[in-house]
């Protein structure tokens, strides 16, 4: 890791976040007390900056500096929040198309659909907090810079942000092999907002509930499924031709 992806120290992480520097999360040490680590507990909850506790090993991993059991991790781009981007699509007079990623690991797989969500002319994706990719320099390279271009907003629950999304008047479509809707039948000339699973156990079942319309893309060969980035694209281009 380039030791420009990250800051180390706890006044100095304290100084980032409430500088506004975009951070992807802070690792902290398991065992970390004392007053300072809950200034920095009490930074982190109020400005809403994702968190995670690991061992010390992990942060050495990082870096052998001093970093007092505490390491931002850097983001290369600035969150935004889908509340906020909802509306302003709206006002913007656009027919939104939104893709949403619902604990997706992989960060090869992460940057080509933003790659191919960008060349589709999407115009956001939103990725959970926790247990999820997100926006890294490796997920920017992979995705040959297209992360830089297209608004990433991140949430706290995937099932909340598709709710919101319905209430909103997006039509959510998850794609699953759970249906025998072929993706081709859906009407994506509505706002829309397409449900991505993770690569090993697809869209979680309260999300899959939620959504409006379920969609599969027909399998006729010996595999069982196709790779999420693939499957990604095709889904996204359907709504290009419809869109036309």
């Amino acid at each position: 890791m380039n030791k420009t992806d990250y800051i180390f120290g706890l006044r100095a992480i304290i100084e980032a976040i409430e500088a506004g520097k975009s951070i992807d999360k802070v690792l902290i040490k398991k065992d970390l007390t004392g007053d300072l680590s809950r200034e920095l507990f009490g930074k982190i909850k109020e400005y809403g900056v994702v968190s995670q506790r690991v061992p010390v090993e992990k942060l050495n991993r990082i870096t052998m500096k001093n970093h007092q059991g505490a390491i931002a991790l850097l983001s290369p781009v600035e969150y935004g929040r889908l509340e906020h981007l909802v509306p302003q699509l709206y006002e913007e007079g656009r027919n939104p198309f939104v893709i949403v990623l619902d604990g997706l690991t992989d960060t090869r797989n992460f940057g080509a659909i933003a790659r191919t969500a960008e060349c589709a002319g999407a115009d956001a994706i939103v990725i959970p907090e926790k247990g999820s990719v997100s926006v890294t320099p490796d997920a920017v390279k992979t995705s040959a810079g297209a992360l830089l271009h297209i608004p990433v907003c991140r949430v706290r629950s995937v099932l909340d942000a598709v709710r919101f999304l319905r209430d909103s008047g997006y039509q959510v479509v998850g794609a699953t092999e759970k249906t025998d809707c072929v993706y081709t039948a859906v009407d994506y000339n509505l706002p829309v907002a397409i449900v991505m699973g993770s690569e090993d156990t697809g869209i979680s079942d309260d999300v899959l509930r939620a959504c409006d319309r379920l969609a599969a893309i027909p399998i006729l060969g010996h595999i069982g499924s196709l790779n999420v980035s693939v499957a990604a694209g095709v889904m996204m281009y359907e709504v290009v031709r419809q869109r036309g």
